[in-house]
C-alpha cells in the first residue's frame, strides 16, 4: 500500500512509522483518496487525527496558526462549508478555532507517527481524546 512507504523529509518531524495494520492505519487507508486530494492542495505541514466519526486534518502549525478540514462520509468538509450549509456565523468559527487551540495543546503529549500520503509525509496523531474534543467542538457549532 502506497500510503505507508517511509520517506525522509527535511520538514517532517521524526516520528515512528505508523503501523498499516493499526486502527489508525485502517482509518487513514479508508480515506486515502481524499487525503491525497488534500496533500496536493496543501503547501504546509499536515497532521491527521483519525476517529470513528471522521478523519480530521490540521494544516499549518497547530496550536498557533492552523486550519482544519475533515473527511466524513467520503466528503472533505471545513468551516466554510459549515457557514454556507448550516449558517454558522464567523464569530462562532473564531470561537471554535480558539477551542481547537486549547484541545490541541491539552493533548500535545500524545504519541505521534509518520505516514506517507502520495509523495508527502504527514504526522498522524491517533488520539481518541483529541478526536472526541474536535468532534464536540464541531457539533457545538451545529446546535
Amino acid at each position: 500500500m502506497s500510503l505507508f512507504v517511509n520517506r525522509v523529509s527535511d520538514h517532517a518531524p521524526e516520528y515512528p512509522l505508523l503501523d498499516v495494520f493499526s486502527w489508525s492505519g485502517h482509518k487513514i487507508a479508508a480515506v486515502e483518496w481524499e487525503l491525497q486530494q488534500l496533500v496536493q492542495k496543501a503547501s504546509g505541514p499536515l497532521e491527521v487525527v483519525p476517529s470513528d466519526h471522521a478523519v480530521y486534518v490540521f494544516s499549518g502549525k497547530p496550536p498557533k496558526k492552523f486550519g482544519l478540514v475533515w473527511i466524513q462520509d467520503r466528503k472533505i468538509k471545513g468551516f466554510y462549508r459549515l457557514m454556507k450549509e448550516h449558517g454558522v456565523a464567523p464569530v462562532e468559527i473564531r470561537k471554535a478555532l480558539d477551542a481547537l487551540r486549547e484541545a490541541y495543546a491539552k493533548y500535545d503529549y500524545t504519541e505521534h507517527y509518520t505516514a506517507t500520503i502520495g509523495s508527502r509525509e504527514v504526522v498522524v496523531t491517533p488520539s481518541v481524546y483529541l478526536a472526541n474534543d474536535i468532534q464536540g467542538i464541531i457539533d457545538g457549532m451545529l446546535r
